[in-house]
C-alpha cells in the first residue's frame, strides 16, 4: 500500500476547452468508479479553484501514474503528488534514540519539544 496526495487542475491547452468541457462527465465517473473500487480514498472538490484532491491508495508509483493518465480528462489536468505515510508507520521516540547514540547525547529531552 502507498498513499498519495494528487492535487489535480484544470489545465486545458488554448483551443481545448471544449473538449476538456465535453470529457469532463467521463472524467467524474472515472474518479467515482476508483472511489468505488477504493483506489480513491477520498475525495474532495477545491472551493474557489478549478480541480479537485484526492487520496490515492495504491500499490506502486508506477500504479498511480497508470491511474491518472487512463482518465479521460487527464490531458487536460496537472498533478501535484504528495506521498503520504500513515502517523502510525513513524515512531520519532525511536529516531531520537538513534540521533542521539550518534551524536555522543545523553540529553534526549533537549531533542524533544
Amino acid at each position: 500500500m502507498a498513499l498519495f496526495a494528487v492535487l489535480a487542475t484544470q489545465a486545458p491547452a488554448a483551443g481545448e476547452r471544449e473538449e476538456f468541457l465535453r470529457r469532463l462527465p467521463e472524467g467524474f465517473a472515472y474518479t467515482k468508479d476508483l472511489v468505488d473500487k477504493g483506489v480513491i480514498r477520498h475525495s474532495w472538490i477545491r472551493v474557489g479553484a478549478s480541480g479537485g484532491l484526492n487520496i490515492y491508495d495504491v500499490d506502486s508509483h508506477e500504479e498511480l501514474l497508470s491511474v491518472l493518465y487512463s482518465n479521460p480528462v487527464s490531458p487536460h489536468l496537472t498533478f501535484e503528488v504528495i506521498p503520504l505515510a500513515v502517523p502510525e508507520s513513524f515512531d520519532p521516540a525511536a529516531y531520537l534514540l538513534k540521533w542521539n547514540k550518534k551524536d555522543g547525547s545523553r540529553d534526549e529531552a533537549r531533542h524533544v519539544r
